[in-house]
């Protein structure tokens, strides 16, 4: 059955293109041919300590690829292949790859621990494989296995509990497993090699241990270990076991109280003295702490204020030796930390876990923090200057405003000033402040605004980095006046605004393209927040600014793939601005007309982008299409003759299926401008939406959307969707059925089945509402079949509020389209009754208003 393979292997890792291709075409022939003989093949080259280590690796790595897959539809073609073969020939596989754990060689033994979780994820789950846990334990067990069989056992033990669910494991298996890991980490027994590996076990198989954590003693003696593990004198093994302490606070945070004195010790001698890789997992516990207690404070407050037992007040209760804990990290910046924000160290990981604590605790945080602001904002030393600055802008969430406001509005002008400082880091940290403040709180007045935008605009030319967080702050202050209602205040501002951030969007400074992208981004959100009547003559004249950076862009000569990219980057960001300032202009009647002034030259602009053929900018394009067929109405239908073909293109664009969905987004604006004026177009695109539910290739979340489309056509035509119905109302009964069987235990798809009732009635409160006046007769055959469905979701109290609103507004249409029709199925059907009683009750106004629409509409009907 095994076929020598050892130098096809070898030839598909040569340098030379043309042999490596062979191999690998070899392979993959080999592999649809036989795959059973190719698999057992690859596990004995594996297993063969007498073949080359590089072939026994690339038969460990084609193995694991042959049973899993990131796509998945891919993961579950490989699994119903595996599950295929003979039990006999599977059997000499994992036979092959058990014997590989013994290897001398820890590449071929890591690879297979690796190939036997990912056959473990397959079987287990199926109740097969049963005998594995018990052999790899017996590895464990037997004094004179070898010490690299041992390290090889753990840490296949651990891939196994990584891959696995604790529902397949019996608890007998679990606290064997778990008995094995502790024991490995055992110092007096075992090698650093195997303590590290079991530790690492242990942190995989820690959501098995329930059980075992919920009986004290047990975990007692797992807690001891795992701390006494933490102080081991191994970098990597203290590593590991706080990773542990990590998940432990997060998995089994109601039963951490008698440890936490201990834990507070642990963790704040590693924070101060230990290496910054232990010590950023020793912050990241208490981040894990904080998590659990915000989720907590969460669901106690849509509880209507019930206390949660399981809330131990952790942090409150170490809240005076924590914070001064968290503000020492603060001081441990690395000298290039500001131009990088991959970055992640002590001082980053501390004001993040400030910050959590401030969402915790909230004002209790602000007299541990403010002294330390105080103290070290004026110091000459850059290190204590930045810290204050950092430890202040992470506490401006949590507390109350009442607190912070005062602390914040006498602050403002030097932090105005900080943005002067000699020191870049300082500038850095102070510019991302000034944006929280603007994000989270209220404090710019007429008075001291000039001075914020005359520093912010000066800022803007500083290092891109810092310009890029300047961005952000603008972004916010735009936002701040917008949400108080105040935005006159920006309007003396704006021309000045614009220019620096077009400027700054046009840097060549910048290594990346962030900079640009944020100021792009700012632009959009100043041109949103902008008081419209004092702003629309300075938006106008950005319009043909912004079309013809766009035209510039198609008319570059782009040479390579770096070029291509950033030019694709650069037009995605203009078609979004284009398309926020069309949104603005055509928001008022006023001024609709700027953008019909220049509708020819942008949609010729934007018909030469579609022509590059680029998903990104395809989306960003589109979705300014539709703004601008809202801003021209009727006007856009001399564009459609030509755009109609990029329309289609997106509706059959599988692939990127975002496109795809906003492609569908664009047919209901043009509906809504075009009204029946879209007639002529509507046969191809009935064609291809049809096509596209057909489809098991289209992602799922697009197919709401066209079930909203088609209520958005029969709108449009009115009585001339009657060529459609024998079409669209089979698809649409039989998407009811899809909603009927959604597993709602699935978060994921209890969202989208939300999303596919609401869109399904938006379809018919669409055709009902088009045929009404004419067809409304052509609707009855499917009335009942509709009114069965309004009733299963109203039976659901999990339905959201979007999918109440569209079921009374679809029932009301039902009734106000067919009429006396509608009597008897009404007379049998009263759940509509109690439903709308509940609709009545609620807070939302808009749907009370449907809601009593609606009753009146059945009243009439039931008098009639």
């Amino acid at each position: 059955m095994t076929f020598e393979v050892t130098q096809i292997l070898l030839s598909a890792q040569s340098p030379d293109a043309r042999i490596r291709t062979e191999a690998e075409i070899c392979l993959r022939q080999f592999q649809e041919q036989n795959l059973p003989g190719f698999l057992v093949s690859l596990s004995f080259e594996l297993s063969n300590n007498e073949k080359p280590i590089e072939t026994r690796r690339l038969a460990g790595i084609i193995l694991k690829n042959s049973l899993d897959a990131k796509d998945g539809a891919r993961k579950n073609l490989l699994i119903q292949q595996w599950m295929g073969i003979d039990t006999v020939v599977k059997s000499q596989i994992k036979d092959l790859l058990l014997r590989t754990l013994a290897s001398s060689a820890p590449e071929a033994w890591h690879t297979s621990a690796q190939v036997i979780a990912k056959v473990a994820s397959v079987e287990i789950p199926q109740k097969q494989w049963p005998e594995l846990i018990g052999k790899l334990l017996n590895n464990m067990s037997q004094r004179d296995h070898p010490a690299s069989l041992k390290q090889a056992t753990l840490e296949t033990l651990g891939f196994v509990c990584e891959e696995i669910s604790h529902q397949d494991l019996e608890q007998d298996e679990v606290n064997t497993v778990l008995t094995a890991v502790v024991q490995g980490m055992n110092l007096a027994e075992h090698s650093p090699e195997i303590r590290l590996a079991a530790t690492k076990a242990l942190y995989n198989a820690l959501d098995f241990a329930q059980t075992n954590f919920e009986n004290e003693m047990e975990r007692n003696y797992i807690m001891k270990v795992v701390c006494e593990t933490a102080m081991s004198k191994e970098v990597e093994i203290r590593q590991a076991a706080f990773e542990c302490l990590v998940s432990i606070a997060s998995t089994y945070y109601d039963l951490l109280g008698p440890y936490m004195q201990t834990l507070f010790e642990l963790t704040s001698n590693v924070v101060r003295a230990d290496e910054e890789a232990v010590a950023l997992q020793a912050l990241e516990f208490w981040s894990s702490i904080c998590d659990e207690e915000l989720e907590l404070q969460d669901f106690e407050s849509s509880e209507a204020g019930e206390s949660g037992s399981s809330h131990s007040h952790f942090i409150e209760k170490a809240l005076s030796a924590l914070v001064p804990m968290l503000l020492e990290t603060l001081l441990k910046q690395q000298e290039d930390q500001d131009q990088d924000d991959t970055i992640w160290n002590l001082s980053m990981a501390g004001g993040t876990c400030l910050g959590l604590v401030a969402r915790t605790v909230g004002d209790a945080v602000l007299p541990l923090v403010m002294p330390f602001v105080e103290e070290n904002i004026r110091k000459p030393d850059w290190h204590c200057r930045e810290a204050a600055t950092y430890a202040f802008g992470s506490v401006l969430e949590g507390p109350s405003v009442e607190k912070l406001s005062p602390l914040v509005s006498a602050g403002l002008d030097f932090l105005l000033n900080l943005m002067k400082d000699e020191n870049s880091h300082v500038r850095d940290t102070t510019a991302w402040t000034l944006g929280r403040i603007f994000e989270l709180l209220d404090v710019i007045t007429s008075e001291n605004l000039q001075k914020v935008v005359i520093v912010l605009l000066e800022s803007i030319r500083d290092a891109p980095h810092i310009a890029e967080k300047v961005c952000g702050a603008i972004y916010y202050l735009a936002q701040e006046f917008e949400d108080a209602g105040n935005n006159s205040l920006l309007s003396p501002y704006l021309t000045e605004m614009f220019s620096s951030l077009l400027a700054t969007a046009d840097r060549t400074d910048s290594f990346n393209s962030k900079l640009r992208i944020s100021a792009y981004e700012t632009i959009n959100e100043v041109v949103r927040s902008s008081n419209l009547s004092e702003s629309s003559l300075i938006i106008s004249q950005l319009l043909p600014v912004i079309m013809n950076k766009l035209q510039q862009t198609l008319d570059l000569q782009i040479i390579s793939s770096d070029e291509r990219e950033k030019q694709s980057d650069v037009q995605a960001s203009l078609c979004g601005v284009l398309q926020v300032i069309i949104q603005k202009l055509g928001s008022a009647d006023e001024t609709r007309p700027a953008i019909v002034q220049f509708s020819d030259q942008i949609m010729m602009t934007f018909l030469s982008v579609f022509a590059c053929h680029n998903s990104t900018v395809h989306e960003e394009a589109m979705l300014a299409v539709g703004a601008l067929a809202y801003a021209t109405g009727p006007g856009f239908l001399k564009y459609m003759t030509e755009f109609s073909k990029y329309l289609q293109m997106g509706l059959q664009n599988f692939e990127e299926y975002q496109v795809c969905s906003i492609t569908v987004g664009v047919v209901g604006d043009i509906c809504r401008a075009l009204d029946d004026k879209i007639l002529p177009f509507c046969d191809g695109i009935m064609e291809l939406l049809l096509k596209d539910l057909h489809s098991n290739v289209l992602h799922r979340s697009v197919k709401p959307a066209i079930f909203s489309c088609f209520g958005d056509i029969a709108l449009a035509i009115g009585d001339q969707f009657e060529k459609y119905i024998q079409h669209a109302l089979p698809v649409m009964q039989q998407a009811t059925e899809v909603c009927a069987q959604i597993d709602i235990s699935d978060e994921e798809m209890m969202e989208y089945g939300y999303q596919l009732k609401r869109s399904i009635f938006e379809s018919y409160s669409g055709i009902l509402q088009g045929f009404k006046d004419t067809k409304s007769e052509l609707m009855v055959p499917y009335a009942s079949h509709l009114l069965q469905f309004i009733e299963l979701v109203c039976n659901d109290k999990q339905r959201n509020e979007s999918v109440t609103k569209a079921a009374v507004a679809v029932m009301g249409d039902l009734a106000d389209a067919l009429g006396s029709n509608m009597k008897l199925l009404f007379r049998d059907r009263v759940f509509y009754i109690d439903f709308l009683g509940e609709c009545l009750q609620s807070d939302d106004e808009q749907l009370k208003e449907t809601a009593t629409w609606t009753q009146g509409m059945i009243g009439r009907i039931m008098v009639s």
